[in-house]
């Protein structure tokens, strides 16, 4: 995607606006809610809704003290697993005692009465959210230290012993990509708008060609600049956003994935590429030192399959649009610009075939 068009990117979906009819709740009974629960809470009550986010619909709190943010299950029709806002609550809650960049979390609430469906509440983190890869008010220096910053945060993830943190049930270690294929190949048929054949054979192609997990780790499953608070002035992750995706898997996988922003054609999504930047007059890592960069801080010599790794993660990334496409569809899709996601999946499905090919796909 061409630099100019960062900023409508920018401008779209930083900050909030009014609720949105399909999301509207009480919030005099919210208010009361909390304010019988976290510690401190004071009233009046005033609701945000955040203008970005695909799936779980993000509300900021404000109170005459303090901000806060509320994450729930979109409202309707879901598909299985979907929308687990439970568990985003739970790794929050888990890695926030060890320092690690996220939101202090202050309560899950099964009760499907108070907003109408599943939430949870965390602090509210002021800073910096770039909604493109081009970082385009920045100057070289500072763009190589924010790409430095968010590798140092990720590697630190898959560095994080998530057992010792009593994570034993929160997913299953071992074929991760396999259960990965499997769900998003059932998540895509449950969408499907319009018969895609590249979608056909990596479906086919994909379970038969699996790689060996080497190690398990937190995968965060969608990490990406756009999912992270950065410092107001500082190159420093301040929290890391969005863990709807995360469970125990293949770290191999999860970074493979936060790879796409390298190898993603201009125009295939609306999050941008890095495929035809000037990477030395930007300041920004070419994709094999970011890879290098990681590695090291991994204690990791090689990246095994990468080619298979980039056709499942682009068939993974056109099985979540279909998703949305799909919630459109059925009317529960958070996001007012989700329908543009529609013209993505279908260049996400060749992109990742291509890649099968390179892999040895026929």
């Amino acid at each position: 995607m061409a630099e100019a068009a960062l900023p409508d990117r920018q401008e779209m979906f930083s900050g909030t606006g009014e609720v949105r009819e399909a999301h509207r709740f009480d919030p005099k009974k919210l208010e009361a809610y909390l304010a019988e629960r976290i510690e401190g809470f004071q009233t009046p009550l005033e609701v945000r809704q955040f203008k970005g986010g695909q799936s779980c619909p993000t509300y900021m709190l404000v109170t005459p003290n303090r901000k806060y943010v509320l994450r729930r299950k979109p409202p309707g029709k879901l598909l299985p697993s979907a929308h687990a806002v439970d568990r985003e609550y739970r790794i929050i809650s888990a890695l926030h005692p060890t320092g690690f960049p996220v939101a202090k979390p202050y309560l899950l609430c099964e009760d499907e009465s108070i907003v109408g469906t599943m939430f949870y509440v965390m602090g509210c983190v002021e800073g910096r959210i770039y909604w493109g890869p081009l970082l385009p008010d920045q100057t070289p220096k500072q763009r190589g230290q924010i790409y430095d910053t968010m590798n140092e945060t990720f590697a630190r993830l898959h560095n994080t012993d998530w057992e010792k943190l009593g994570l034993q049930d929160y997913g299953k270690p071992g074929n991760y990509v396999g259960r990965q294929v499997s769900r998003w190949t059932k998540q895509y048929k449950a969408s499907e708008t319009e018969n895609i054949w590249e979608m056909e054979k990596l479906i086919e192609w994909l379970p038969q060609h699996l790689p060996t997990d080497a190690r398990d780790s937190i995968v965060h499953g969608d990490y990406r600049l756009d999912n992270m608070i950065l410092h107001p002035t500082e190159p420093k992750v301040i929290a890391v956003l969005d863990w709807e995706l995360c469970t125990i898997g293949d770290p191999m996988a999860d970074f493979t994935y936060h790879l796409m922003q390298w190898q993603m054609p201009a125009g295939a999504s609306s999050g941008g590429s890095l495929v035809d930047a000037d990477f030395a007059a930007l300041g920004i890592p070419k994709i094999d030192e970011y890879t290098a960069m990681y590695l090291k801080r991994t204690n990791r010599s090689s990246v095994p399959n990468m080619d298979y790794y980039a056709a499942y993660n682009f068939f993974r990334l056109a099985g979540i649009l279909q998703g949305i496409v799909g919630r459109v569809r059925d009317g529960t899709a958070s996001n007012a610009n989700a329908a543009q996601n529609a013209a993505g999946v279908k260049p996400l499905a060749q992109r990742a075939w291509h890649y099968a090919q390179r892999a040895g796909a026929v």
